[in-house]
Formats: C-alpha cells, sequence, structure tokens
C-alpha cells in the first residue's frame, strides 16, 4: 500500500473512532488526502475504509522519525473537533503499538 494513503487510512480511522465524523472532521481529512497527493480512487477508498485493516502495517517498516511524524499527525487529527473522546484515546494507543512506537 502507498505509505500516502495507509496514512490518511490511519486518519480516517482516528476521525470516526468515535462512531461519528462531523463536518470539521471530513474537512480535515479531505485537506489530509489533498496534502498527501490522494487521487480521486485512492480519496474514495480511504472514505469508505477500504484497506484500513492493512494501514499500519505498510507503515511499521518506515523509519522511527517517520512513524513518530505520522502518530503526531494522528494525535491531531484526534483532537480536531475539540475533544478527545474515550474510543478515540484507546485507538490512539491501537495505533500507537501497530506502528511500533509503544511500551
Amino acid at each position: 500500500m502507498n505509505p500516502n494513503v495507509a496514512r490518511c487510512h490511519l486518519l480516517a480511522r482516528i476521525l470516526a473512532a468515535d462512531g461519528l465524523m462531523t463536518d470539521t472532521e471530513r474537512a480535515a481529512l479531505g485537506a489530509a488526502m489533498e496534502r498527501h497527493g490522494l487521487d480521486d480512487a485512492q480519496r474514495e477508498a480511504v472514505r469508505h475504509f477500504e484497506g484500513t485493516d492493512g494501514a499500519s502495517a505498510a507503515l511499521a517498516s518506515l523509519p522511527e522519525a517517520e512513524r513518530r511524524q505520522i502518530l503526531d499527525e494522528v494525535l491531531a487529527a484526534s483532537l480536531v473537533d475539540g475533544r478527545l473522546s474515550p474510543l478515540e484515546l484507546q485507538t490512539v494507543k491501537e495505533i500507537t503499538q501497530e506502528l511500533g512506537l509503544g511500551d
């Protein structure tokens, strides 16, 4: 999987972790997909969570500094709506572990 697509899958996952995606969160995901250069088909796959399961594995072999940068982006996305729900916190912890950055 393309690393930029995988990255956006993780962002979609955290933005939808609490069971809903607000307009602000949708806009943030759209901006991230634009920033990371996703084409229309890749954007649709992210929006429909097609391939999300393989996203962390696709990024786990990247250098640690890059994985930390991805985690920073995930953390920022989790706060886009101004609050961190328990489900979002759990998802952040899961992604941290999946990226090999946890204890």
